[in-house]
């Protein structure tokens, strides 16, 4: 995993030379924002997470400064931030909205392009959208965490056990094979 991850992330020069990323300066120099560790892989799961169920602007730049605050890696949380989408937005969001809708008792308005659209409408949207999108992504924050840190773990063991095997196998062999000096 960690072999699959380094490859598949931005190098650090590249985010040192992103133009939204340049107001960060000398703290994207922090080597703990680069480790791939339980810590770190969790915790940038976790503000990836978050953030993407942030509205659209300035996403980047936010999971950016909560992934230098926490100390946790920074090109993972960028990465995850990056889910929404023009694709994954609209059911992320209505869903959102609707959650929001259904814990202030307000009615949802049904996926209507002429009411979206209009901007005038968008009032009435705001606070069901950000209550939702709010818990989404704590939500999806919590969830990320702990089965990043329960992977982790159970790979961890999973490693271990196998160690455990292979000496006991080896020390087997050595049991089971005679010694090859003569005892006077």
């Amino acid at each position: 995993m960690k072999k699959w991850l380094k490859r598949v992330m931005p190098t650090p020069q590249a985010i040192h030379e992103n133009r939204y990323l340049g107001i960060f300066g000398k703290l994207l120099h922090d080597p703990n924002l680069w480790h791939l560790n339980r810590h770190s892989v969790s915790g940038a799961f976790a503000v990836g997470l978050f953030v993407m169920y942030l509205p659209p602007l300035g996403q980047s730049v936010l999971a950016a400064g909560l992934a230098i605050f926490l100390r946790v890696n920074l090109p993972l949380a960028l990465g995850l931030s990056w889910i929404s989408n023009p694709l994954t937005i609209p059911p992320m969001f209505y869903f959102a909205y609707f959650l929001g809708c259904w814990i202030l008792g307000m009615p949802a308005v049904g996926f209507d392009p002429d009411f979206w659209l209009d901007w005038h409408n968008w009032l009435k949207v705001i606070a069901p959208l950000l209550l939702g999108s709010f818990i989404c992504g704590a939500f999806c924050a919590g969830l990320g965490y702990l089965t990043i840190q329960a992977l982790w773990r159970w790979r961890l063991m999973r490693q271990i056990q196998r160690r455990k095997e292979r000496y006991r196998a080896m020390a087997a062999s050595r049991i089971k094979r005679p010694s090859s000096r003569r005892q006077t």
